[in-house]
């Protein structure tokens, strides 16, 4: 069994180091987060046993988890990117409450200002009233809050670049071509109205990605023969994801940073381009505000952002202003934080 719980950070990895083949797996696992182990192995020239043991030595460290991410329909959701001013004695309380809801992400402490910034997302307003974004600021009970819609991501969508780079292309293609049969998306297809049992099953998908059907199948009430289904259409879709939450540290990146860019109109293009050819940007979205380009990146050492600014985002073209957060500790990531009932 497992249980939602607030900790003070989710940078807990327990004395886990990754060598050349956990990286290969981790690299496999973005790119098909439910894929058996017997075929990984096969892709990889190992053994499924060794396969499995790999897996459950990170799972079980807290160095690694699969989680199922629903894309929002932006026909009836919006994401907004949060910053949040807290007095510095409520901080950790703010954190707790915005941890536990069900429609935060990527919840940080940052270094500089003090405060918190996480993605909330949010019904569209209906126009009877109903702004969940204003509601949000007024029940919040917290000082100041900056909203910037997220428009359309540009990088890391996949997976953020500095860790698909473990797996040649001989045998990424050798992944794909041994995947379940999935179909070509439609536009309609991907709006298309979710059931409860859809539901059901992506709330379960959200804390482990890697539960087996027959789990699913028990936790949701619905046959074995239909949850395989209904995953596979989700994924068709582009309704459902699977996102591989591993700290950055264990590649060596120890420092984080949120970074805005105000970038010219004509140039947004260019500059999305760019930013998804770069191994250092974990993600990347256009937003509205007055930045209109928002970055989360990931370094070795504070040298680096310095030259990651002065000569890759340097080199960019139209980029007017630029301004960056240190995250001190990541209080959530992608999928909620879980660990054993004891």
């Amino acid at each position: 069994m497992w249980r939602i719980t607030v900790l003070g950070s989710v940078n807990v990895v327990e004395s886990v180091r990754l060598d050349e083949d956990d990286r290969r797996l981790l690299h496999a696992l973005q790119l098909d987060g439910r894929a058996s182990f017997a075929r990984i192995a096969t892709v990889l020239g190992m053994s499924e046993r060794a396969v499995s043991r790999r897996y459950h030595r990170l799972r079980s460290r807290l160095a690694l988890r699969v989680v199922g991410v629903t894309r929002h329909d932006q026909r009836a959701q919006e994401d907004w990117f949060l910053r949040i001013a807290a007095p510095p004695a409520s901080v950790d309380a703010v954190a707790r409450m915005l941890a536990v809801r069900a429609d935060t992400s990527w919840i940080a402490s940052l270094a500089g200002s003090g405060g918190l910034s996480c993605i909330l997302r949010t019904p569209v307003p209906t126009g009877d009233g109903g702004n969940a974004l204003e509601q949000f600021r007024r029940g919040a009970n917290v000082g100041t809050v900056t909203a910037q819609r997220l428009l359309a991501p540009v990088a890391g969508v996949g997976g953020w670049p500095g860790r698909l780079q473990a797996l040649t292309a001989s045998e990424r293609e050798a992944l794909a071509s041994t995947a379940p049969e999935r179909h070509a998306r439609s536009a309609s297809s991907a709006g298309a109205p979710r059931s409860d049992g859809d539901e059901r099953l992506l709330g379960l998908l959200a804390a482990d990605g890697r539960t087996s059907v027959a789990r699913l199948a028990g936790a949701s009430d619905i046959p074995e023969s239909t949850v395989r289904r209904r995953i596979g259409e989700l994924v068709n879709r582009g309704v459902l994801m699977f996102e591989v939450e591993v700290d950055p540290k264990l590649y060596g990146r120890h420092i984080d940073v949120l970074c805005w860019l105000d970038v010219q109109p004509a140039a947004l293009r260019a500059v999305a381009n760019g930013l998804s050819s770069h191994s250092e940007v974990a993600f990347a979205s256009t937003t509205t505000g007055t930045s209109n380009v928002l970055a989360f990146l990931e370094f070795a050492a504070t040298e680096e952002l310095y030259e990651y600014l002065a000569d890759r985002v340097g080199a960019l073209p139209g980029v007017h202003r630029v301004q960056t957060e240190l995250v001190s500790r990541w209080v959530k990531r992608a999928g909620p934080l879980l660990i054993p009932r004891t």
